[in-house]
This record gives structure tokens, sequence and C-alpha cells, in this order.
């Protein structure tokens, strides 16, 4: 089943159903207190066969983005499977398109996330992906909380 993740939010705290197919749902929230102006694209919406999602992200950022620190954290039916930290912009030649906006610009970009290279088994997933603006992890930018239920296994 080809499926389209289609999402914009504005309000802290909402959580939204994004998508499910036969194999496939996923959900989200903020879980930070800020309102966002954000939206995201992901085609399929689906694990099976599909070697790379095509994604599109729109954002509205509430702070300058000279320096941006993510963290990715994974958990799979409850334990923690990744923890993951990289520095995206340090203000000194930046690859990505959101380095250098400024508090209020809209960041349009799109990108491939090569899901395939992993194979998910059925399960519940949660991911919890940070955004900072600073090395210490003290100015959180964007938060966002997803869930994710694979259906059936691959195999």
């Amino acid at each position: 089943m080809f499926g389209l993740l289609f999402f914009i939010l504005f309000t802290p705290g909402a959580s939204e159903f994004l998508c499910a197919s036969s194999d496939l749902e996923m959900s989200y929230t903020f879980c930070d207190s800020t309102p966002h102006a954000f939206r995201f694209n992901l085609t399929p919406c689906s694990t099976m066969n599909k070697p790379v999602w095509k994604a599109a992200l729109t954002w509205i950022p509430g702070n300058d983005i000279t320096f941006l620190k993510i963290i990715f954290t994974a958990w799979y039916n409850g334990a923690k499977v990744l923890h993951w930290k990289e520095v995206l912009c340090s203000g000194a030649d930046d690859e990505y398109a959101v380095c250098g906006m400024l508090k209020g610009e809209t960041i349009a970009t799109t990108f491939d996330i090569k899901g395939a290279r992993m194979e998910f088994p059925k399960g519940n997933y949660r991911i919890i992906l940070q955004g900072f603006s600073d090395e210490s992890e003290n100015n959180m930018v964007v938060c966002l909380d997803f869930t994710m239920i694979v259906k059936q296994d691959i195999f």
C-alpha cells in the first residue's frame, strides 16, 4: 500500500495520527511546550520493500539557526536501541539548508530517508528527535516524539 504522511503543527501537546498502511502506523506529538509552524511529508507510508522514503520539510524556527545539534533516540518495545548525536550547523562551512536561517524565516527542503538500510521487526517504536541551538543542550529549538508501529515482519 502506498501512503502519504503529511502534517502541519501549530499547537504543542496535540497528538496526531499521521499515516496507516497494512504494515505501518505513525503518530507524533511535540515534546516541548513551544508552538511551532511545521509541515512534513513522507512517502510511502510503508516499511516493506521501500529502499528510500521521500521527505519534505517546511518549518519556521522560533530561533536563529547558527548552531544546531540533533539528538536522535529510539526505543523498540521499550528498550533503547539507538542514541545518536550530530552537530548539523556549527557556523562554519555548513552543508545543510537549515544552517544560517533566521528566526521567522521559512525553511523548505526535501531529502531522502534511507529506511530500508534497516529492517524494522514487528513491534512498537518510540523515536525522539531533539534540536538544540547550543553545544550544552540547554536551548531546545524543536522536539518531536514519534510513535511507529510495525504491524508485520518483512521476512
